[in-house]
């Protein structure tokens, strides 16, 4: 299921304004502020700091929760020839910060993960990640396309576009993110005048300024 096209060009558009002005939190927040006499020099309040640290200390997420976090993320966002996956950027560790820092998350995504094991209980007798690959791609297929979903697949589907809109967030915010869609920020550039096919596009490769 190689999503990383689509997921570019679709699905972080339309990600709340919220997750993607906290996406990058989690690095902020493993980070040891420099201090200064005056204050952290990276802008932050100390409340805000202080915040960041209590987040990061404490645990949301079970470890078998967790578990089929990473499971799911390395679905949506498997390995490829180009860059890592979802479990290699640390998506886990990001959605297990973002429901800590938003959480409206919890509940949710909590009980989405509880509908999940129930399902694939019911199906195969073991939980999602005790499923064999085959059986979590055929139980990931049944909510991933909501067009195409059963009416008793709905609750499923919302819990799979959530976890997908986290996912990708915290993928393409990453460091291995960032370089998979050739991400390169500001950088210095040269300016040598306008390109020469513009200008013969224009007629004005004669042209002497």
């Amino acid at each position: 299921m190689n999503r990383r096209d689509s997921l570019k060009a679709l699905g972080l558009t339309t990600l709340s304004t919220a997750v993607l002005l906290d996406a990058c939190k989690p690095k902020a927040a493993e980070e040891t502020a420099a201090e200064t006499p005056s204050g952290p020099v990276d802008g932050r309040q100390q409340f805000e700091i202080d915040r960041d640290k209590k987040l990061m200390a404490d645990t949301f997420f079970t470890p078998h929760e967790m578990a089929t976090i990473t499971v799911l993320g390395d679905i949506i966002i498997p390995k490829d020839e180009k860059s890592g996956s979802a479990s290699d950027a640390k998506v886990p560790e990001f959605i297990e910060f973002i429901v800590k820092d938003m959480p409206d998350h919890q509940v949710p995504l909590r009980g989405g993960l509880k509908w999940l094991d129930i399902q694939c209980f019911n199906r195969y007798d073991h939980a999602f990640t005790d499923c064999t690959h085959d059986q979590q791609i055929a139980m990931v297929t049944d909510i991933a396309y909501p067009a195409k979903a059963k009416p008793e697949m709905m609750q499923g589907v919302a819990f799979f576009n959530r976890m997908r809109d986290l996912v990708s967030t915290g993928f393409f915010t990453s460091k291995i993110g960032l370089a998979d869609i050739g991400y390169m920020g500001n950088q210095p550039h040269k300016w040598e005048g306008v390109p020469a096919d513009v200008l013969k596009q224009y007629g004005m490769e004669n042209v002497k300024v």
